[in-house]
């Protein structure tokens, strides 16, 4: 019964370490932040995940192996 409001588990999206970067977007207005990954040539953002706490940034990196530091950009 309880189910239906679980926590669905998320599917990592192919990533290519060769033609993208992994970056925060955030936004000026709300600070809203989205953690996903921008194409290195045309600086065009791909959304990945929504970043409500240091939890979900902790598990963006763990799902694809990243131990650097993130840019954050605006």
């Amino acid at each position: 019964m309880f189910g239906f409001f679980a926590k669905k588990k998320r599917q990592p999206l192919p990533y290519d370490h060769e033609t993208l970067k992994p970056c925060i977007r955030c936004s000026i207005c709300t600070g809203e932040q989205v953690a996903g990954f921008m194409h290195k040539k045309t600086r065009e953002f791909r959304e990945s995940m929504l970043i409500r706490n240091e939890k979900d940034l902790e598990e963006f990196k763990e799902m694809y192996g990243i131990e650097e530091d993130l840019e954050k950009i605006f």
